[in-house]
């Protein structure tokens, strides 16, 4: 079996037609289905359905030998055992500094985000001291309440920023979803991968 792991939503519609185009069809309806493993038109060949944060984790411990990740996840967790061979250059957005448009009043900042090691790199390389606060969702309301002056975020379209009065100060990097590989893999399943990525290139190459 070969298992491809991806998460519902953006990442996944988007990959879809790239697979597609790789010939590799889900069997069941991935928005109605319940399974956590869909078959696809290949029968060696499945998708394993997570949560996007979870990815990088299944295909470097081998639970699954290629999977699609944002670029976000990847700079946050690294991963030792994990190939990053293509961008697929979809689901695109911005990983940014933001807040509202007034200077903080604390000299040192305190930023509220779920990429707490990307912060910290971040930072670090500008040379200053943050205060980071970990957390999960609604990051937008963090300045609006006082309890940070910044926020790290993707940004999409920025509309969710202005309608809560917040504004794009810092860029990060770009973000898009890539195809990591499983070290191991590679090396045990390469034909196949090979022959995986190279239809994958082409589909890139076409849908640019």
């Amino acid at each position: 079996m070969f298992k491809i792991a991806i998460s519902k939503g953006r990442i996944f519609k988007e990959t879809l037609p790239l697979l597609a185009k790789a010939d590799i069809f889900p069997l069941d309806d991935p928005e109605r289905s319940r399974k956590l493993i869909l078959d696809t038109n290949h029968t060696e060949i499945k998708l394993v359905i997570i949560r996007a944060s979870d990815v990088p984790t299944y295909v470097e411990y081998g639970a699954a030998e290629m999977g699609v990740a944002g670029k976000d996840v990847l700079l946050e967790q690294g991963g030792e055992g994990i190939y990053e061979p293509l961008d697929l250059k979809i689901a695109r957005c911005r990983l940014m500094v933001a807040g509202p448009p007034t200077p903080p009043l604390r000299r040192r900042l305190r930023i509220a985000t779920k990429y707490v090691n990307t912060t910290q790199r971040y930072y670090l390389g500008k040379g200053e001291q943050v205060e980071i606060i970990k957390l999960y969702g609604s990051m937008e309301l963090a300045p609006l309440v006082g309890l940070a002056d910044r926020i790290v975020d993707v940004v999409d379209t920025g509309n969710t920023l202005r309608a809560n009065g917040l504004l794009p100060l810092e860029h990060i990097a770009d973000i898009s979803s890539r195809i990591i590989v499983n070290k191991a893999a590679m090396k045990m399943r390469s034909p196949l991968i090979k022959k995986l990525l190279q239809q994958l290139k082409i589909a890139v190459e076409q849908m640019a």
